[in-house]
């Protein structure tokens, strides 16, 4: 096991990264190339910086890394929620409170590993 595959904020992240992919997976082709294009890049971004910034021996390398996973959060959250003032009926199997309290228990998370790196 990777050192990566440890961390907690990893395990969460990839998590609601999955859940995003799904969501992002419903949406009626209209909002694919829009929407759906950006919630899976920006969602895949944010364990994908935790993993890398880990394996970094620089702290300052590893910082840079989380941070630009703590962007991709927020870049992330923004999306989720316009298309949840969509009110997509494609979207009602998704429980945006929850996916949002995985997000700040992930921004939460990133920040500490940003203040310890």
């Amino acid at each position: 096991m990777l050192h990566f595959e440890k961390l907690v904020v990893w395990q969460k992240s990839l998590l609601y990264a999955r859940e995003l992919v799904k969501m992002a997976d419903e949406l009626p082709q209209k909002y694919q190339s829009s929407f759906g294009d950006q919630l899976r890049r920006s969602a895949l971004s944010i364990p994908n910086n935790i993993a890398e910034g880990s394996g970094r021996a620089s702290s300052r390398d590893r910082a840079n890394f989380y941070s630009v996973a703590r962007g991709s959060l927020y870049e992330s959250v923004n999306i989720l929620k316009l298309l949840e003032e969509l009110k997509l009926s494609c979207l009602k199997g998704f429980n945006f409170g929850i996916l949002y309290g995985i997000a700040e228990e992930v921004a939460k998370m990133i920040f500490g590993l940003s203040k310890r790196s």
